[in-house]
């Protein structure tokens, strides 16, 4: 989106190039299952100041007194996770990148969540793209003066807190085995904590443990992965290590409400020029005469499943449980981004880290280039410059 960066790096690009990046990607860790764009996105600073103040609008909603009353319905009664803390540790909001009136590059929020996101591998990533590739010094995949060093300690801060590394665990249900996997080890690197699958924990009493060389040591801390949407149809996992909705003696990064309260279902509540027009579906007296506009997405769902795009009528009256679902104004994309085969549609991701005690702070990003219908790995298996990257923002 800086033309002559985007020029430049076009026209040194070579496949050549690109492979021996992806290689370096890999090195020391394993293939990586999700495809990686051929580029970075060069952003310019008049839309980095752009996303910097949408994201500091809905931090502003989050931080209200009653946000916790106005989110309480997020929570589904069968997943709420006693011992909730007063704020969510991560901050990850998802903006397409669309004109406005004026022809003017703007963000468009597409998505949001109160849940980690590649917060380890995101750095990795960046640093390739530097090591493999030109990248002009005048952009930094760090916004607002914080640097690598910066950003450790306070991953550090956010994710260990006050235990011993060997204390803390990244966990998931079958966590060497994720699509993100990479991130957790680039994340065990960087930090020094353990990497557990959900059967590698033990429930003794109130405490949980898992063993190491023969030792039982007592985990304090989970920074939390596990997302409950993927296992709702199967809580037998549980059986044999320990179920999060029990009243268990382990803190929580990010606490798994969290997870519903910043979601879709805060969309509704918040009134601005970078948020769509979003309603909960049982809130909605008309149905619009122009749902070719609309999408219609399912409160509950992980990664675009259940998406309606070409909403109709039948679509909504079919639906048996609108309180969970809510009809957005759609988004159009700008395909703002230069390929050699022409213009790619962008999504950027704005990650805060939100250590206890403190205030949030925007640390790294994230970014998807898509030619799909919609921004996701499986909707783009077929394109070349589509995948994840990272956004490098102009100082």
């Amino acid at each position: 989106m800086i033309p002559a960066l985007r020029e430049k790096y076009n026209r040194e690009f070579t496949i050549e190039k690109y492979e021996n990046f992806l290689a370096k990607l890999e090195e020391g860790y394993f293939d990586i299952p999700f495809r990686v764009a051929e580029t970075p996105i060069f952003i310019p600073k008049a839309l980095k100041e752009k996303l910097i103040a949408a994201g500091e609008e809905i931090i502003k909603l989050i931080k209200q007194p009653n946000f916790k009353e106005l989110t309480q319905k997020s929570i589904p009664a069968n997943w709420t996770v006693p011992n909730e803390n007063d704020q969510p540790h991560f901050l990850t909001f998802d903006f397409g990148i669309c004109k406005d009136e004026n022809g003017e590059l703007t963000p468009m929020l597409i998505e949001m969540q109160g849940f980690p996101s590649l917060y380890g591998f995101q750095v990795h990533l960046a640093n390739t793209f530097k090591s493999c590739f030109n990248i002009d010094a005048s952009v930094n995949y760090f916004p607002n003066g914080m640097d690598e060093a910066k950003y450790i300690d306070l991953f550090k801060k956010v994710v260990i807190g006050k235990h011993q590394p060997h204390e803390v665990a990244i966990m998931d249900v079958d966590a060497l085995n994720q699509k993100t996997a990479i991130d957790f080890y680039v994340t065990q690197k960087m930090l020094g904590v353990k990497i557990l699958a959900l059967e590698d924990i033990k429930k003794v009493g109130k405490k949980l443990f898992y063993e190491e060389d023969g030792k039982k040591i007592q985990l304090k801390r989970i920074y939390n992965r596990l997302i409950f949407d993927e296992v709702a149809n199967n809580t037998t996992i549980f059986k044999n290590s320990f179920d999060p909705r029990e009243d268990i003696e382990v803190e929580w990064v990010t606490h798994p409400n969290w997870f519903y309260r910043i979601s879709k279902y805060t969309m509704p509540f918040l009134n601005s020029k970078f948020v769509p027009e979003t309603r909960f579906l049982n809130q909605i007296e008309t149905i619009p005469t122009d749902l070719e506009n609309y999408v219609l997405k399912p409160l509950f769902s992980f990664a675009g499943m259940g998406v309606i795009i070409e909403v109709t009528e039948k679509d909504i009256t079919n639906i048996p449980d609108p309180e969970n679902w809510i009809l957005q104004r759609k988004v159009s994309y700008e395909p703002a981004v230069q390929s050699p085969s022409g213009g790619v549609k962008a999504e950027i991701r704005m990650m805060y880290l939100w250590a206890d005690g403190e205030e949030p702070k925007l640390c790294i990003n994230l970014a998807r280039l898509s030619r799909g219908k919609m921004i996701g790995v499986r909707y783009n298996a077929d394109f070349d410059w589509v995948g994840g990257t990272v956004g490098f923002m102009e100082e």
